[in-house]
C-alpha cells in the first residue's frame, strides 16, 4: 500500500476546516500524512487545526505556494491536494486507497455541490463530463499525483490563478487522470452567494481568456472581484 499525504491549503476556513478534518480522522489513522498549510488566517482556523493534522505550516498565501510547500515537506508517495471545503466520504476514501495500489500517475475525483436543486446537480454533472473529455482537473475535484512526478514536474506553478489547470495540461501530455467515483462534496457557496448561471458564465469566460493568453494576474482580481452585476 503506498504512503498518502493529504495537503490541504487553508485561509480563515475555522467554519469548513473541522468537517473535512473529520471526514480524514480514519485515513490519518490508517497512516496517511494530514498536512495543513495556512495562507496568514486571521480566524481560528490555526488552534483548530493544530491537534488533528501532522504537520501545520505557515506559507505566503495562494493556494499554488501552499500546496507547494506542503508538498515540499510530504512523507508520502503520494499527494493528495485536497481543498478546505470539500466533505470526504467513507467510499471515496477507501477507492482512493485501492485505486493507489495500482500506482497510477495521477488523477482526480468526480464533484458534486452540497447545495441542492437541479440547477446544483447539473453543474456538478458539467464540471465531470468537461473533465473527463478534456483531461483537466480542478483543484475541487481533489487531485492526486506521485510525489516524485510532482517533484519532477517542478510542482503547481507560481501563478495566483488556474495553478490546478496548467498543472493538468502538463501531467495529461505523460498521461491522462484516473477519474475516480464516488464524488467529493465541495462548498456550493459562491454559486449560491453570487448567483448559479452568472457564476457559471463568469467561471468559463476567465477560462477562455486564461486559455486565450490573459495573465492568471490579472484573471486573479477578477476572480476576487466575481462577476459582474
Amino acid at each position: 500500500m503506498p504512503s498518502l499525504s493529504v495537503i490541504i491549503p487553508v485561509r480563515n476556513e475555522a467554519a469548513a476546516l473541522p468537517l473535512l478534518l473529520a471526514d480524514l480522522a480514519p485515513l490519518r489513522a490508517a497512516g496517511a500524512e494530514l498536512i495543513v498549510v495556512d495562507g496568514g488566517s486571521s480566524d481560528a482556523t490555526r488552534a483548530l487545526a493544530a491537534a488533528q493534522v501532522d504537520q501545520l505550516l505557515e506559507a505566503p498565501a495562494g493556494r499554488a505556494r501552499q500546496m507547494n510547500a506542503g508538498a515540499a515537506v510530504a512523507h508520502g508517495d503520494y499527494l493528495w491536494f485536497v481543498h478546505a471545503d470539500t466533505r470526504v466520504s467513507a467510499a471515496s476514501i477507501e477507492r482512493l486507497r485501492a485505486v493507489l495500489t495500482e500506482r497510477p500517475i495521477w488523477g482526480r475525483f468526480d464533484v458534486r455541490l452540497s447545495g441542492s436543486g437541479l440547477a446544483l446537480r447539473l453543474i456538478g454533472t458539467m464540471i465531470n463530463m468537461r473533465s473527463r473529455l478534456t483531461g483537466v482537473a480542478t483543484g475541487d475535484q481533489g487531485i492526486f499525483i506521485v510525489r516524485e512526478s510532482f517533484g519532477a514536474l517542478g510542482g503547481f506553478a507560481d501563478i495566483p490563478l488556474m495553478e490546478d489547470i496548467e498543472l493538468s495540461r502538463r501531467l495529461k501530455k505523460r498521461v491522462r487522470p484516473r477519474c475516480m467515483r464516488p464524488p467529493l462534496t465541495t462548498s456550493s457557496r459562491r454559486w449560491e452567494q453570487e448567483g448559479i448561471w452568472r457564476t457559471v458564465l463568469f467561471m468559463w469566460r476567465l477560462r477562455l481568456a486564461y486559455y486565450c493568453g490573459a495573465s492568471p494576474e490579472q484573471l486573479a482580481r477578477q476572480y476576487h472581484r466575481g462577476p459582474p452585476l
